[in-house]
């Protein structure tokens, strides 16, 4: 790990508001005594918006790869995209290619450990693809791309399960939602609620709770999937045959998880607040109330990936793309609460690595092992 906590930022898709929120969240003196921002970006985009949106920033070092990074300034990795045509407001491939250019050096830099954690601007999930990148948004390209990573050099076989499995999360200070589906169209959700899947990804958000959120005993709320919990049958059987059974499969194996609740009348009467998170069945069943209440505040997490993501909860807002009018707090909020996550990720790492060597040690045997670089 670099000695100073290294945040990787990519500029998302540059037609829309992505370097203005960057240069505004980082416009201020101390963030280079807090960490280092390392911004995966167009040098001269990054030039024009700090001229426009960053009159109280820090010095900016401007280098050409990453072995060039310097602690305690905010560094812009150039990516070397040439002659960049900016369309405010309008996606286009090439600012598709150049978001996809600035993820994946981002993710080489996190492999090679010259970053600590990733925080990544908007995209149009249109515009990103190609023949090379088919993926639905940030999500399914850093589970595919980690799974890749961990499988290089064994065999493949249709059986294994892939080592991480993305869970997507937005929160604030007050709420958690994940979601048992991500970006399905609504045709194929029901399809894919199935008693595993809900079980599976109940007992995930169970351990990111613990490992990212510091929560020792979380109580995790399930969603229903049908309105009305489905009316004991009368308006759809999936709450009887697979969201009641997971929640029971979870409690077997130790988890607090509670429900189904209906959707509706669980956000309208505040009962998120009794719960450590919430799973929801697909995209728009939690995310549309979690936005309502999290406003500017809210912050996308993919979880369960080797290293942290987070996002601003909010799209490229073409409409105001370039016009000194976005709000930086979503991404102030994503880069703080990374921050954040990486550091409680860390102390669970440590507290429960080793625990027969920590056994050992605290009877005053195996006194020749350094307990710090034994959990570090």
């Amino acid at each position: 790990m670099a000695k100073n906590l290294r945040v990787g930022i990519t500029h998302g898709d540059y037609n829309g508001v992505g370097y203005e929120i960057i240069v505004k969240a980082l416009a201020d003196e101390k963030i280079p005594e807090i960490f280092t921002p390392v911004v995966f970006a167009s040098q001269t985009l990054f030039e024009k918006a700090r001229k426009e949106y960053g009159a109280e920033m820090p010095a900016v070092e401007y280098v050409k790869n990453i072995s060039q990074i310097k602690d305690g300034k905010i560094n812009v990795v150039d990516l070397h995209l040439g002659d960049l045509s900016l369309h405010p407001g309008e996606p286009t491939k090439e600012s598709g290619e150049a978001a996809v250019a600035a993820l994946e050096a981002a993710v080489e830099a996190i492999e090679e450990g010259m970053i600590d954690l990733i925080v990544t601007a908007p995209i149009n999930k249109a515009a990103v693809q190609s023949e090379q990148f088919h993926f639905p948004g940030h999500t399914e390209y850093l589970e595919a791309k980690s799974n890749r990573n961990e499988n290089e050099g064994e065999e493949s076989s249709d059986d294994a399960s892939p080592a991480y499995k993305a869970q997507m999360i937005l929160f604030d200070d007050y709420l958690k939602v994940a979601l048992v589906t991500t970006h399905l169209p609504v045709a194929e959700i029901a399809q894919a609620i199935t008693r595993e899947n809900v079980t599976d990804s109940i007992m995930r958000l169970d351990k990111v709770l613990r490992s990212d959120f510091g929560c020792e005993r979380p109580k995790i709320a399930v969603l229903s999937l049908n309105p009305h919990c489905g009316d004991n049958g009368l308006l759809g059987d999936d709450e009887i045959e697979k969201i009641i059974p997971a929640i029971e499969d979870a409690e077997e194996n130790g988890v607090l998880a509670f429900g189904p609740y209906a959707a509706d009348g669980f956000f309208a009467t505040d009962a998120y607040r009794n719960f450590d998170g919430v799973l929801a069945m697909y995209h728009d069943q939690g995310l549309a109330p979690f936005k309502a209440l999290a406003g500017e505040h809210g912050v996308n997490f993919t979880a369960g990936l080797p290293f942290v993501r987070t996002s601003p909860d909010h799209g490229t807002a073409y409409d105001i793309a370039w016009k000194g009018e976005a709000d930086p707090t979503s991404m102030r909020e994503a880069i703080y609460k990374g921050i954040d996550l990486w550091r409680n990720r860390e102390r669970y790492r440590r507290a429960s690595a080793n625990p027969l060597r920590k056994a050992r040690m605290e009877k005053g045997q195996d006194k020749t092992v350094d307990l710090t670089k034994e959990t570090l």
